[in-house]
């Protein structure tokens, strides 16, 4: 972040006046005496939009620290560093005795790095930089790397789906031994659906990978992540599309999860992704790759793959809520809107007040489907007179399919049969990826509730 003018970026009001006091600018290396003890760091810029009332250090151990103006003593410049955030991209050795692993970077955390100037994570690093940060890769495979976005997983959607599908389709057929995508964690359980019904019955590990922590970070999960998902595309004897994500909140292990069946969490654990209505394919461990489940689909030998890029984009994810009026219905048909899925309560339920919604929606041909916002358990709507009556109004239940799932593969299934609505329900109601099951696992849901003395007994064993 070279050729600033401005020796107090971002800092303004009193941390600007206590840096001009003590002669500090920011890339000063200082030891800062404060009310609170001793801080010694990088003073960094700041955000234009950050407050006013905080000096940022990074410290020695790479963690930042905020310091509050009016806690500090004394400013003491130790030393001065100007921060470089460039990893420069380093041609990746070629070792005959290597699979062939493509790599297609789309944006993310996993591929990215912090911007001091506005304080947020910004895609910068190209997939070529990666072995430039992870040399590792170099003893698992003959890694090629070609970035078709450089987004944040937010702007990933049905344009991106379709040119990545295409893609992966192409490179299998070119003969590469495993495929892995760069991806954004917030909606990789979105892509990870769409790529797996878009590109079936792979001969290869299809391996959607990211990080929940920014590569500058000492507990940034990005390499290992990247090291296991590299291993198991190129060594692993799992044809799926999978996320390789962190399993426990350590560093011990990898998890691999069926695309269909695969959600994020939470907003900042780096064991974020859990298998919902399942348990996970397999897990990852220091090159060794042990399967969970026993219908896992087998490497081939073949270049053969069913790719079906398509889609509708007309579809939406309706979340019911107690009072729901039914203009929010009415809103989406009036809108053109070609297919409906909604997150029920319960075994599938909504409120009577939307039922002439519904009907409307039928009538105008509007596809509509019913998961559950529990994400846990089966749609069962002949249990109660609720249930049965919304069937009555054209809404097909989708047994454990996640709400995220059934939308993506609502928008495929209408892209692939545009013009027959009947084919389009017979695919939303076929199993093509795990994304219905026959039943869950009795190990599958398992919530482990602080505060209850099962459980504080158990952490009493082990916590210390």
């Amino acid at each position: 972040m070279s050729g600033t003018t401005d020796p107090y970026r971002g800092y303004r009001g009193p941390t600007r006046a206590l840096m001009q006091r003590f002669d500090i600018t920011v890339w000063c290396e200082v030891r800062a005496r404060t009310t609170r003890g001793v801080f010694e760091g990088l003073l960094l810029p700041r955000s234009e939009t950050s407050d006013e009332l905080h000096l940022v250090l990074k410290l020695g151990v790479g963690y930042n620290v905020g310091i509050r103006h009016d806690t500090v003593l004394e400013l003491e410049r130790i030393g001065y560093r100007e921060a470089h955030y460039k990893i420069p991209e380093k041609e990746f050795p070629f070792d005959p005795t290597h699979p062939r692993v493509k790599l297609f970077g789309t944006g993310g955390t996993i591929a990215s790095r912090l911007d001091y100037r506005t304080g947020a994570v910004i895609p910068a690093f190209s997939p070529g930089e990666l072995y430039g940060s992870v040399p590792e890769l170099a003893d698992i495979c003959n890694l090629e790397t070609e970035k078709l976005f450089g987004v944040f997983s937010e702007n990933m959607g049905p344009e991106q789906y379709l040119i990545l599908a295409e893609r992966i389709g192409e490179a299998i057929r070119a003969g590469y031994d495993g495929i892995v995508v760069g991806h954004g964690t917030d909606t990789m359980h979105h892509t990870a659906a769409a790529l797996s019904f878009m590109v079936q019955r792979p001969p290869v590990p299809v391996i959607m990978v990211g990080s929940q922590r920014s590569s500058d970070r000492p507990s940034s999960d990005a390499a290992q992540n990247l090291i296991n998902a590299t291993w198991t595309a190129a060594h692993g004897p799992i044809a799926e599309v999978l996320v390789c994500m962190f399993g426990p909140t350590s560093d011990r292990y990898n998890l691999l999860h069926r695309g269909t069946r695969v959600r994020k969490m939470h907003s900042s654990y780096r064991s974020t992704f859990r298998t919902l209505g399942d348990i996970p394919a397999a897990m990852v461990e220091d090159g060794i790759i042990t399967p969970l489940k026993d219908d896992l689909l087998p490497r081939r030998a073949d270049r053969e793959v069913l790719v079906q890029a398509t889609y509708e984009e007309r579809v939406t994810l309706t979340y019911y809520y107690p009072g729901m009026h039914p203009d929010v219905i009415d809103a989406l048909v009036d809108r053109g809107y070609k297919g409906i899925v909604i997150a029920g309560t319960g075994l599938g339920h909504v409120n009577r007040k939307i039922y002439p919604a519904l009907q409307r929606a039928r009538d105008a041909g509007v596809q509509m489907y019913m998961t559950l916002q529990t994400l846990w358990g089966f749609v069962q709507m002949h249990v109660y007179e609720t249930g049965r009556e919304i069937l009555g109004l054209g809404v097909i239940p989708l047994a454990n399919m996640l709400p995220e799932v059934a939308f993506i593969k609502l928008g495929w299934a209408l892209g692939l049969h545009p013009d027959d609505p009947a084919a389009a329900q017979r695919v939303m109601t076929t199993t093509i990826a795990d994304e219905m099951t026959d039943r869950e696992p009795h190990d599958g849901y398992l919530i482990y509730q602080g505060g209850v003395p099962e459980i504080r007994e158990f952490l009493g064993k082990v916590w210390r």
